[in-house]
């Protein structure tokens, strides 16, 4: 039988991508992992490996097709033996009618029902567990109009494909485990609908008359607006501040860089931070936590995200174990990930997870900010710049030091307010006393 290639989830929180290219064509003969397409996630451009061998016996999405849902059919493979004919015949590969189809369709629309064979197949099904349960076109089209739980059907076919006479024979106590979910009433919504706020058209309206450029948004710019307003409608965040002498972590900083100057290692004030987030979160563990819906993960490892800005958007590359590591290591580490994020060449495993981010404008120019919470972080440490400033000494005396400005944004689900301010301190004491940290 001819198998659906899916689109897949290349990451834990993918929903929709963009088939950015195909790498094989239809003919081709295809191995279980061979490169067959490039797909753009919201953060990265991925590469597609076959799970199937086969010849590839239609493509269904071109490429450039934005908006390509998870489990999407993309693709039809053929086994030995079967050609472009075996598609139809299955009912597979329904793909978007041509150009020359689609009057027809049109003006068919309102006689009755298409044949069996002729309707739209359901999604492919998942088991229990989540796997994906095989089944043919067909077999799933006929199982939906009978009501049949196909995660309860035992499939004939090649590796335990279910096929149209395994629904055709199947038991009624197959069709019985669908109808309680089919029969159970919708539950209420949990709560009403935020706001939308005026439309794009009607946006476009205030405007009239006026020049402007319509930028069409990317998967990026997308995924960050949407996550962003879920994390500053949901999040119930508070803000500690704390200004922050610099002066001795410069100075140790300039003698590092001289002693590391033969191993090409130049240390950046934001490789201290990183260095002092992370031990400050092995001495308060209560805040090295995540949220996780309805309980708290309180995690072993410091692995601190880091906020990289790029064209259209930001990536933030998590260095995980950060306390372990050392000044140079964690220097090295976050160059290379900052440059392949500015490349969109990170995997999702090295931009997801970590307990707590940096977000540093200060090389912008910027004295001090608010970051927004990025879920399931419990907190991020907005950073400014350097700045000389005229402080009272313990001495009581008037200096001048170098002074920069944190704000620490919280999620008050996970850390309390002298929780918080513990956590700071912490930050604050390593990078007021660095030497401490080699320690």
């Amino acid at each position: 039988m001819p198998t659906e290639i899916l689109m897949p989830a290349l990451s834990p929180t993918m929903e929709e991508g963009t088939l950015a290219k195909w790498l094989v064509k239809e003919g081709d003969t295809v191995s279980s992992g061979d490169l067959i397409a490039e797909i753009e996630t919201d953060k990265a451009t991925m590469e597609f490996e076959a799970v199937d061998e086969g010849v590839v016996g239609k493509i269904l999405i071109a490429e450039g097709s934005e908006g390509v849902k998870v489990n999407t059919p993309i693709a039809v493979l053929l086994e030995d033996g079967e050609s472009a004919d075996d598609i139809q015949s299955s009912g597979g590969g329904a793909a978007a009618p041509s150009k020359e189809e689609a009057p027809a369709a049109k003006a068919e629309a309102p006689a009755a029902a298409p044949k069996e064979e002729a309707k739209a197949a359901p999604a492919a099904p998942q088991g229990a567990d989540g796997s994906r349960i095989f089944a043919s076109p067909l077999a799933r089209r006929i199982a939906a109009d009978k009501g049949l739980d196909l995660s309860a059907i035992k499939g004939s076919g090649p590796k335990g494909r279910i096929v149209k006479a395994d629904v055709m024979d199947a038991k009624p106590q197959a069709a019985a485990a669908a109808a309680p979910a089919a029969s159970a009433p919708a539950a209420a919504p949990a709560a009403a609908a935020a706001p939308a706020g005026p439309s794009a058209d009607m946006v476009a309206r205030m405007y009239e008359g006026r020049a402007f450029e319509e930028v069409k948004l990317d998967g990026m710019r997308k995924t960050i607006a949407a996550r962003l307003t879920e994390a500053k409608q949901t999040i119930p965040h508070f803000y500690l501040r704390r200004d922050i002498q610099l002066d001795a972590l410069l100075k140790f900083r300039g003698e590092l860089n001289k002693q590391l100057e033969g191993r090409g290692v130049k240390l950046s004030v934001n490789d201290f931070i990183i260095k002092a987030v992370a031990l400050a979160l092995q001495a308060v563990p209560d805040a090295n936590a995540v949220w996780a819906g309805d309980r708290v993960l309180k995690m072993k490892a410091s692995d601190v995200a880091v906020a990289v800005a790029i064209e259209g958007g930001l990536f933030t590359p998590v260095l995980q174990d950060s306390d372990t590591k050392s000044l140079s290591a964690l220097s090295a580490e976050m160059k290379d990930l900052a440059s392949r994020a500015r490349d969109r060449k990170l995997a999702p495993h090295e931009y997801q997870g970590g307990s707590f981010a940096i977000s540093n404008l200060g090389m912008f120019g910027i004295d001090n900010f608010d970051a927004i919470v990025n879920p399931p972080h419990a907190g991020i440490l907005a950073v400014g710049s350097g700045v000389k400033k005229p402080v009272v000494g313990a001495d009581g005396e008037l200096k001048v030091a170098t002074v920069m400005s944190v704000t620490m944004s919280v999620d008050h689900r996970v850390i309390d307010g002298a929780l918080g301010a513990d956590l700071l301190k912490a930050i604050v004491d390593n990078l007021e006393n660095p030497m401490v940290m080699l320690a």
